[in-house]
């Protein structure tokens, strides 16, 4: 495990070689996955003035800078705006929604992948499990249903209040479940013992489940466009800080954990920068600049 400083970085000597011995620039880009929530902002929403400078200069750079996330798209659109990715991909609904970003297209996108599922057998199982918890689901229009009025910035549009049943019956891209009334520890608990079949999962920082279709992750999507934008595996960094980065971080040549992630995050990664409060998502940015 390497603690990342900005002279400190993998593979810049092997770069500046390149960068003499061939004058092709697009054999010099990186695809740099990045993870929003706890990376390039904080828990509050904030994205610090260095973050977005490092960030912009990336871009500006001409890197694929691909913005990988739990958020759906309306909640992932505004971050694409503030570090000027104007073309290129963004992963969003960890993994279960892909854009394909353009500026001359008349919304700025079009949603190249969408994976769906029946949410039916696992919101029975963790309702029977976890009846008090709140439940929510991003359908396949990008519509939010949600019981007892859940509503989370990562939704990106306002949720719609249904009953149980309806929620039964949609077709899902992204499930969330969201219990105040129980600890981290006796949500994860109940998770095990449920025993979720059928779909691919990941537990918050707090009793916080995001449910996706069986296979999907923020990584089966980068590989994706990955082999689409011709990078090689070598040239993947990816920057994360949750449990639903670690599949990325792994995937990832230089996989990069935030300095608050937890243990088996930090275990996932090659390399650990600073938190989330310090910058540290643009202390690996401006690495990429050297």
């Amino acid at each position: 495990m390497t603690t990342l400083t900005e002279t400190s970085v993998a593979g810049n000597d092997d770069r500046r070689e390149n960068n003499q011995n061939n004058t092709d620039t697009t054999a010099h880009k990186l695809m740099v996955a990045l993870d929003v929530d706890g990376t390039l902002v904080n828990h509050d929403g904030h994205m610090s003035v260095p973050v977005r400078e490092a960030a912009r200069d990336v871009v500006a750079a001409g890197h694929h800078v691909t913005i990988a996330t739990g958020r759906s798209l309306n909640a992932t659109l505004p971050i694409l705006e503030h570090i000027g990715i104007e073309s290129g991909y963004a992963v969003c609904s960890n993994g279960g929604v892909t854009l394909r970003l353009d500026s001359s297209l008349s919304e700025g996108y079009e949603i190249v992948h969408k994976a769906t599922f029946d949410p039916g057998p696992a919101l029975r199982a963790l309702r029977k499990r976890l009846p008090t918890a709140k439940y929510a689901l991003e359908d396949e229009d990008g519509n939010f249903l949600s019981t007892e009025r859940f509503q989370d910035m990562s939704f990106g549009v306002e949720a719609i209040g249904v009953d149980f049943q309806t929620m039964l019956e949609a077709t899902a891209v992204r499930v969330v479940v969201f219990s105040a009334e129980n600890t981290p520890e006796e949500f994860n608990a109940a998770i095990r013992h449920i025993g979720l079949a059928g779909v691919t999962y990941s537990v918050g920082w707090t009793a916080w489940l995001d449910i996706a279709a069986a296979g999907v992750t923020k990584a089966s999507a980068l590989e994706h466009l990955r082999g689409r934008l011709e990078v090689e595996a070598h040239r993947t960094i990816a920057v994360g800080d949750g449990r639903n980065d670690i599949e990325m971080l792994t995937w990832a040549a230089r996989g990069v954990a935030m300095g608050q992630a937890p243990e088996e995050v930090i275990a996932a990664a090659n390399e650990v920068t600073h938190s989330v409060f310090d910058d540290g998502a643009a202390h690996v940015l401006r690495s990429l600049l050297l």
